[in-house]
């Protein structure tokens, strides 16, 4: 992560979306290689940042995490001599799966790809928020059975995208529309037009940072 940040800084790119899958969808019969494949090109973790739909833009770094999955779910077990589905299945340890699959969603990228053993622990309401739903997501008529969900895996992400070239540069130009006089509060704290103006350009050139066609370079 330090050494991640280090040279997302050195380029320029100074801010991350965040992203999560909560819970991660393992199926207990399967293992992380089948649940992976399973998601095929899509992207695994649902965005928590306002930049909108990630699909389509270019990853420039990230940083994944998965915690929660027992190891003996890291890998596959498939028998001697049978064919492998994917070359997730090859991989000989959890962290080797993730990294692949992450190079194999964003060849360009630079990956950081991590496996924690302690579940994210859940505490009310969070145990029965979604037990308390049907298969389709519809209110059942009677309260739910069974012990509460007290732990559950999660993959959490923070990327570096070309997402944040629009987001960024749709900012600096609905802020280049505020007209300082007609906000007391501002110059009552000592905002000058000035440094207003300054504040404009640096936020169009860390935009200009995020186009598609740039990579980690300063």
């Amino acid at each position: 992560m330090v050494h991640l940040a280090e040279m997302l800084n050195y380029s320029g790119k100074k801010v991350v979306t965040a992203g999560a899958t909560i819970p991660f969808p393992l199926v207990p019969s399967q293992s992380l290689p089948d649940t992976l494949v399973q998601l095929g090109g899509a992207t695994p973790w649902t965005p928590l940042s306002a930049c909108g739909d990630p699909s389509g833009t270019h990853c420039f770094a990230q940083s994944v995490v998965l915690r929660g999955l027992d190891r003996a779910c890291h890998t596959s077990q498939h028998a001697p001599g049978r064919p492998l589905p994917s070359p997730l299945h090859a991989c000989s340890t959890g962290e080797e799966v993730l990294a692949l699959y992450l190079q194999q969603q964003q060849p360009r990228a630079r990956s950081s790809a991590h496996l924690l053993l302690a579940p994210c622990k859940v505490a009310p309401p969070y145990p029965r928020l979604f037990s308390r739903l049907r298969q389709q997501g519809l209110v059942p008529d009677a309260a739910p059975t069974g012990p509460a969900v007290d732990s559950i895996p999660v993959l959490g992400a923070l990327c570096s995208s070309s997402s944040w070239n629009r987001t960024l540069g749709d900012l600096a130009q609905e802020l280049s529309t505020l007209d300082l006089r007609r906000w007391a509060s501002f110059l009552d704290a000592g905002v000058e037009r000035d440094d207003f103006q300054e504040l404009l350009q640096e936020l169009h050139g860390l935009a200009q940072c995020y186009r598609a066609g740039d990579g980690l370079e300063a």
